[in-house]
Order: structure tokens, then sequence, then C-alpha cells
């Protein structure tokens, strides 16, 4: 067997594709408690991306009073709290898996694999994950967000790979494409493969490497054979 380790991407991976009118919906639920417009709400979740992914704006709280002072609004404590509650309630309707994901990580720790997971993300992810259902089987979880990173930033892919206690070489990176995770694995000496599953039209991701020319699968139970089982990936 070629691996020692298996890295997954969370969203559009270990979770379905999420399209970019629930991303919309998700910010604008707490904009009501601060009396915000939905769309001006929006746009500075989206606007702030980039400052988010990699911590700059802090947790939750500081990320919220800091984005409702941009839109000309000094939330009072309770009007921050309640937004607050909002948020995380929105963010924890994304948390849910692929209907073979924990099949699949149990499966890859059953051959003697470590299982990680390297997710661009923002506070929410990193503050919920020790509640998600697929933590139990990863052996090492690594958060743009924490740190201060993002994808396709090299220092991230070895940074799993040293929380793996692997060589970067020995790993197989499993993504859908986005911020040109896949090319950012190869160039740490990892092997990519991209998940295309039926719903990766939908995703709305930022850079994805749509022009990806290296080997694809269908389905995150489609990495298994990838493994040592009959069958391979299709390019």
């Amino acid at each position: 067997m070629p691996y020692t380790a298996v890295v997954f991407d969370f969203y559009g991976t270990l979770t379905p594709s999420i399209p970019a009118p629930v991303w919309v919906e998700q910010a604008a639920r707490s904009a009501q408690w601060l009396d915000i417009p939905a769309a001006i709400w929006s746009k500075a979740w989206d606007e702030s991306f980039p400052e988010r992914i990699v911590g700059a704006l802090g947790g939750v709280e500081d990320t919220v009073r800091t984005l409702a002072r941009r839109c000309g609004v000094d939330p009072a404590p309770d009007a921050l709290a309640a937004a607050c509650a909002a948020r995380r309630a929105a963010q924890r309707e994304l948390f849910t898996f692929r209907s073979d994901a924990l099949s699949v990580l149990g499966q890859v720790r059953g051959l003697g694999l470590g299982v990680g997971v390297l997710s661009d993300c923002s506070a929410e992810l990193a503050e919920h994950w020790t509640a998600l259902p697929v933590a139990p089987a990863v052996d090492a979880a690594v958060f743009s967000c924490e740190a201060g990173r993002r994808k396709p930033d090299p220092e991230l892919f070895r940074l799993v790979a040293r929380r793996l206690g692997v060589a970067p070489g020995s790993c197989l990176y499993i993504g859908d494409g986005g911020s040109g995770e896949l090319s950012g694995a190869l160039a740490c000496g990892m092997t990519a493969v991209m998940l295309r599953a039926p719903d990766w039209a939908d995703n709305d991701v930022v850079m994805r490497e749509d022009d990806w020319a290296g080997p694809s699968v269908g389905s995150l139970s489609d990495v298994l054979p990838l493994l040592g089982a009959e069958g391979a990936a299709t390019s």
C-alpha cells in the first residue's frame, strides 16, 4: 500500500456541495438582530472572507461585532448575542455529511492509515469540530482560521502531515478542488485526487480547479479502491 495517511477537504468533500444562495441565506439570518439590511450584511460577510478564513477577525463574537461596525452599527450586547446565536445555528446546518463519509473514514482507519482533515474555514467549524460525528474518526484536523494561512499555502499541507506523523509524500489528498488545493497538495509531494461528485457543479468555492487534469473519483467510496482494493480513479 503506497499511502500511510489520507487527508480530506471538508466543505464539498466530506459534506455535500453548498450552492452560493445557501451561503447568502445563511449570512442573512443574523442581520435581523442587528437592524442591518440582509443584502448589506451578506455583502459584508462575503467581502470579509479573506480575513475570516485566516482568523484575522477572531472568533464569532469578534467577527460579528467588527462586521456590524463596518455596516454602521455598534451592536448592544443582547443584539450581538442574538446575532451570534443565529450565525452559529445557521452554520451548524451546514455540518451535514455525505451518506458514505463516516463509513469511508472508518474503513480508512481500519486499513491502518491515518486520517486527516484540512479545511479553509472560518471560526464556526473550528469551534464546533469536536462535537461533529466525524471528529472521532479523524486523527489530525487543520483549520485555516487557526493556522493563519489558507490553501494552497504549502505550510498547511505540511502541517497536517506533521500532525499525522507522516511524510507528505505518503499522503493521499482528496478534495473538490477549491482554493487550488489539489495543486497545493501536489506541490508538497502528496498524491492529489479530485472528488467530482454528482453535485460538484453546485458547489460555491473560491479558485476551484475546474481544469484539473489529474485523477478524480465520483464518490468518497471510490477512494477506497485507491488504497489497495480493486479499481482505480478515473482521469
